[in-house]
């Protein structure tokens, strides 16, 4: 029986059902955030190591539970059925720290098959914005419905989207100045962001940013 303690322990493992992500940290200070399709795509269950073909159409596959085995893995349970994967501190490090190049991999196996991935890009893509205090005061409503571009997949990459289409209120979404909601529910900068989403802004003081002050 293996007693030895593992060097690499998570301190926080978090899953963010929206953006079908699981964050891990580690008690060394690194931190990884991997895709629910990356983590049963890589699955170590028997099942999936003896497939002489890659696991695909997972696209949209999301973990439903997490549990503990003991105090060196968790066994993950997504929502496709899967739910034989043990994945054990020193899986999970590896899977983050190689995820590039791992996924990079799987990406030209499939495509060598000849395996076309499900793709939305392209398709229009609609949010709704919800803007509180001086924001809507500033900008002169309080919603607005709003075609995003195939680059904004999340919230980070909303906001950097808003910054160049309201140059003239740029300012307005200074880093730290506010907070965001996805559908009534607090967010982080990596919350994936589906068509329909209901997007708010909510200011963090009651004074506006002012142009060309940092």
């Amino acid at each position: 029986m293996n007693t030895k303690t593992p060097e690499r322990v998570p301190v926080d493992i978090e899953l963010h059902s929206k953006s079908r992500l699981l964050a891990v940290s580690f008690s060394d200070g690194a931190r990884f955030e991997l895709p629910c399709e990356y983590l049963r795509v890589f699955s170590r269950a028997k099942e999936v190591r003896t497939m002489n073909a890659p696991v695909v159409g997972k696209e949209d596959v999301n973990i439903t539970h997490i549990e503990p085995q003991g105090q060196y893995a968790v066994r993950l349970i997504f929502d496709d059925g899967h739910e034989t994967g043990i994945y054990s501190w020193d899986t999970l490090y590896d899977l983050g720290e190689n995820r590039e190049q791992n996924w990079k991999r799987y990406l030209e196996q499939t495509a060598g098959l000849g395996i076309e991935r499900h793709d939305t890009a392209g398709e229009p893509r609609h949010l709704r914005l919800l803007y509180f205090t001086y924001l809507a005061q500033q900008l002169r409503k309080e919603s607005e419905e709003v075609q995003v571009p195939d680059s904004v997949v999340d919230v980070s990459s909303l906001v950097e989207w808003l910054k160049r289409d309201k140059q003239n209120h740029a300012h307005l979404f200074r880093d730290g100045s506010f907070q965001v909601v996805v559908n009534k529910q607090f967010s982080e900068p990596f919350t994936r962001l589906d068509s329909g989403d209901e997007v708010g802004f909510v200011p963090t003081s009651p004074v506006a940013p002012v142009a060309g002050k940092p």
